[in-house]
């Protein structure tokens, strides 16, 4: 073996989403105007609903969990991404492409199970109105929140322990704008069937179990909803359900297919505008789509500039 072969990657090159001068400047101010709407939107859900006791409910406790996830989500990839439109040697150390795939799964994964915990309040809100407050109390609230946190952590550290476990040698170009496991496995130089066959294990646990149980809370909430007589309340849970499950499409559909197939012996453009959506759009809309079009949101907003 040569000895190239021998030494181990000590940091990775990205080619990120565009060569061209030109477009990566146009791309800057795009991703700069989405990171900043994504900031400002859930930091205002996370200080709104620890602020106003009006908001200390289930649903805003865990949709204030989801907003802090999305931060964080978006937080760990996006500023890197802008730095790299400026500058023309993308790289990143081999440590801190390890910590963000760290990082970027515990809180992609617990996101997952919040959707799909959040979908359950909704459930139990519209189908057992009468049953509400004891269902879901604050202990119950409070063991989903940090089961979600906990299945993250879990997926987290399974996927990031078998794609760093492998070895990285001469090839060090990830045709990528950030580290994930997908775009990493492309790159070792050992066979990778074990690793994909481990994130695909983890794939059903926390991408297609979620979904699932998504998907029936919604039916039997459209279910419940079409026997209701007041048709601006059919109407008004239709409307919610519609851009909550836009959300849903968006994201699981973005990563299932990410990380719920084949891993192909190269990355092409189309992987990695699919990554765009579930690392840097959804976190920007789902406190839009959640929370911020909703009337208690909006009155919590209210009573906070008036004191103001």
């Amino acid at each position: 073996m040569g000895e190239e072969n021998q030494t181990s990657v000590l940091e990775f090159v990205f080619l990120g989403l565009s060569q061209d001068p030109k477009t990566q400047v146009l791309l800057f101010f795009l991703f700069l105007a989405i990171y900043l709407l994504t900031v400002l939107g859930n930091l205002l859900m996370v200080v709104l609903i620890h602020t106003d006791p009006r908001l200390h409910t289930p649903m805003y406790f865990f949709l204030r969990n989801l907003s802090f996830a999305d931060l964080c989500f978006s937080t760990t990839t996006v500023p890197q991404v802008l730095v790299h439109f400026l500058v023309k040697r993308k790289t990143i150390s081999f440590v801190g492409c390890s910590v963000q795939i760290v990082v970027l799964l515990l809180v992609g994964s617990t996101e997952c199970a919040l959707l799909a915990v959040m979908s359950y309040d909704r459930y139990v809100a519209v189908c057992k109105p009468l049953h509400y407050s004891t269902i879901m109390t604050h202990g119950v609230s409070v063991q989903l929140a940090v089961g979600s946190w906990a299945s993250g952590a879990f997926v987290s550290l399974v996927d990031t322990t078998f794609t760093l476990r492998l070895p990285y040698r001469g090839n060090n170009v990830i045709n990528h704008f950030f580290c994930e496991p997908p775009a990493l496995l492309k790159l070792a130089s050992a066979d990778t069937y074990s690793t994909e066959m481990a994130i695909f294990a983890m794939g059903v646990v926390i991408l297609l179990a979620p979904v699932s149980l998504i998907l029936m809370s919604y039916w039997n909430i459209i279910s419940t909803v079409v026997h209701v007589q007041s048709a601006e309340r059919r109407l008004k849970v239709f409307s919610t359900c519609g851009s909550h499950l836009i959300v849903v499409v968006l994201f699981y559909g973005s990563a299932i297919f990410a990380y719920m197939r084949p891993n192909s012996t190269v990355m092409n453009e189309r992987d990695k505008m699919i990554s765009v959506f579930y690392s840097t759009v959804t976190p920007m809309l789902n406190p839009i789509i959640y929370s911020l079009r909703n009337k208690d949101v909006k009155a919590a907003l209210r009573r906070v500039t008036a004191k103001q």
